[in-house]
């Protein structure tokens, strides 16, 4: 079951919430014009649908929808089964990650209230009884479009790392930490660090603790 979407200001602290607001809208005439371009071309060497929805854990644990630009090819092998993920990520796909372009349509997550800017990224709902009690913790707070372990390693650090840095910025949220990730996120975006996992398209999943 998915979760309502969250009224404008309803349960987040006020400040969050309307950072979220005031620079997503503020700054849409910057990405709106990039978004139509990204989704044109998409459009053009991906094909079908342009946008990838997927069902995502968020605040409280609470189910939703998820939006992305499609990076990945429909390729599959003889028996119909689709092929590896590195198999169907073509270059166009790489340089959508690497850029982050590809989290773009998230922003209208943001303004309906299911993510944050900042917050620790949401993952697949199949990962919720793998985690610790500590590691749960992430969920106290709406997932965002990039967070504390984005700028920390993004997803060439460990799985544990990444849980860590998550609860880190449960604990200690604040207007100025999320300008400073903000910050911090242009340049690793820049530079395209971390982008994938080592030996892996993107990153290896979420198994549980040893």
């Amino acid at each position: 079951m998915t979760k309502a979407h969250l009224p404008l200001f309803a349960n987040l602290p006020s400040w969050k919430r309307w950072m979220d607001v005031l620079l997503v809208l503020g700054s849409a005439p910057l990405w709106l014009p990039v978004m139509g371009l990204v989704a044109l071309l998409v459009r053009i060497f991906l094909g079908t649908p342009v946008i990838f929805s997927q069902q995502r854990a968020g605040l409280g644990e609470q189910l939703f929808t998820i939006r992305k630009f499609r990076t990945m090819t429909d390729a599959r092998a003889a028996d119909g089964e689709l092929l590896p993920d590195a198999q169907r990520l073509p270059r166009f796909g790489r340089f959508l990650r690497s850029t982050s372009l590809d989290e773009l349509p998230e922003l209208w997550n943001v303004l309906i209230g299911d993510m944050s800017l900042v917050g620790p990224r949401p993952l697949l709902p199949e990962y919720l009884p793998l985690y610790s009690p500590r590691q749960a913790r992430r969920h106290e707070a709406l997932p965002g479009i990039t967070g504390w372990a984005q700028v920390h390693g993004r997803n060439a650090i460990s799985w544990n790392e990444v849980f860590e840095h998550d609860v880190w910025y449960v604990e200690n949220a604040n207007p100025l930490l999320d300008l400073v990730i903000l910050g911090l996120t242009v340049t690793t975006v820049f530079s395209r660090r971390g982008v994938t996992e080592q030996d892996a398209a993107t990153r290896t999943r979420f198994t549980g603790n040893e």
